[in-house]
């Protein structure tokens, strides 16, 4: 039997990328389950705000003459917009906290997956956490950006360390940005690479599930202006729908970057072999998470 992925382990390039597949073949089940019953309800809404905005937008394009000077408006989205892009951040920060959590809890327990009744522990006491260092990041980022592009990207991998650190850690925003920094040293094209790498995965296949239906939709809406062919709701809703199935694809890059995390801790600081040797004939109940750093 293949023994259980050991998250505290210095890894280079090719070993974080098969053991971040290797532990998702091992928990998939666990793994998914955390990600539908904590992400799902942002997904679900998510889609049903793209549905009725996609459904409202068919419905314009078909009623629209091309023959008249009298054109409808398409400005008329504002509150199914709003919806999409809010529950789309809330969806975006959900992910990263049930898969760290996982991850956390599985270390804490030996190598063990964790129930979903223990990550709820973690989601619901680091949501308003994450939620607070998600919007910093992003503002973070977005001035990176602005000041010649190069910034933002140099930043992007070391901002992405944060969330693990606050999770795995019990730490606040000020302690992860510092230890972020610290345990990139020397390593960020590893960590800037791994990101890279599955999120190319993760973009190419979510293309795969895209591309045949904005394909059907282009076709139709080019149809409609020449022939009068009115676009259908099926395509709208099935696109939708996978489009938001093929978010489980994120769970990828989310557990590579929670070994790239374990992978450089160990490096710095050993902490695994002193956990092994602080534990070494202590068989006593699974340790609290540490107290807050900053």
């Amino acid at each position: 039997m293949e023994p259980q992925v050991e998250l505290s382990k210095t890894r280079d390039f090719g070993e974080i990328i098969s053991d971040s597949i290797a532990f998702i073949r091992q928990n998939l089940k666990p793994l998914l389950s955390a990600f539908f019953v904590f992400c799902g309800i942002f997904l679900l809404v998510t889609a049903v705000a793209t549905i009725m905005q996609q459904i409202r937008l068919s419905e314009l394009i078909n009623s629209v003459d091309y023959t008249s000077e009298d054109r409808p408006s398409f400005s008329e989205f504002g509150l199914e917009t709003a919806v999409t892009l809010l529950f789309m951040m809330l969806t975006y920060i959900a992910m990263p906290l049930t898969i760290l959590s996982f991850m956390a809890l599985y270390k804490q327990k030996g190598n063990v997956a964790p129930t979903n009744e223990e990550v709820w522990g973690y989601f619901k006491y680091y949501f308003f956490k994450i939620l607070g260092s998600s919007v910093l990041n992003g503002i973070v980022l977005i001035i990176g950006f602005v000041f010649c592009f190069i910034p933002g990207i140099y930043l992007y991998p070391i901002l992405g360390l944060i969330v693990p650190v606050i999770i795995v850690e019990n730490s606040g925003y000020s302690y992860a940005w510092d230890k972020s920094f610290r345990i990139i040293k020397e390593n960020w094209w590893t960590v800037f690479g791994v990101l890279f790498v599955t999120g190319l995965m993760v973009s190419i296949c979510s293309l795969i599930v895209n591309v045949p239906f904005q394909a059907i939709d282009l076709t139709k809406v080019y149809l409609h202006q020449i022939k009068d062919v009115h676009l259908t709701m099926v395509t709208v809703v099935l696109g939708t729908v996978l489009r938001q199935m093929a978010m489980v694809l994120h769970i990828l890059p989310m557990v590579a970057l929670g070994i790239c995390y374990f992978s450089l801790t160990e490096a710095k600081d050993g902490t695994g072999l002193m956990d092994r040797i602080d534990q070494l004939g202590n068989n006593a109940a699974d340790t609290p998470a540490p107290a807050e750093e900053y």
